[in-house]
C-alpha cells in the first residue's frame, strides 16, 4: 500500500498508521489549518497587550485620573478587556490583567491597579 503524503505528495515510509512524511510537512500542514483562528489571537492578544501597556504608563501611582480623550489618543480600545469587577454599589471596572478602568462622569476615568 503506498500512502502519499497529503502535504508534499511523497511517499510515506514508516509505521501503517502514518500520516505525513515528515515532521516539517505534518507542522506546515497544521499551521495552514489553523492560520486564520491563530492571526485573529495574536490580533486579540496584541490589542490587550497595547491597551495593558497604555494603562500602565498613565497609572504610575496604582491609583489615577484621566480623561477618554488622552485614552483614545494614545490608541486605547474599550472594545477589549480581560476581566470585569462589578462592586456592591454596582460601579463597574474593567481589567488588563492587573490594570483597570471605572468610567466617571464627564467622559473621566478612573485607573487602578489590582492587588495580589
Amino acid at each position: 500500500m503506498n500512502k502519499e503524503c497529503p502535504e508534499c505528495g511523497d511517499k510515506i515510509i514508516g509505521r501503517a498508521d502514518k500520516k505525513f512524511c515528515s515532521d516539517a510537512c505534518r507542522n506546515a500542514h497544521n499551521n495552514a489549518l489553523n492560520k486564520d483562528s491563530k492571526n485573529l489571537i495574536r490580533n486579540v492578544n496584541n490589542r490587550l497587550r497595547k491597551n495593558h501597556r497604555i494603562l500602565e504608563s498613565i497609572n504610575t501611582s496604582g491609583k489615577t485620573k484621566t480623561t477618554k480623550e488622552r485614552l483614545v489618543r494614545m490608541g486605547f480600545s474599550f472594545d477589549y478587556f480581560t476581566s470585569t469587577y462589578t462592586t456592591k454599589a454596582g460601579a463597574v471596572y474593567y481589567y488588563l490583567y492587573d490594570q483597570g478602568y471605572l468610567p466617571l462622569d464627564n467622559d473621566f476615568y478612573l485607573i487602578v491597579q489590582r492587588k495580589e
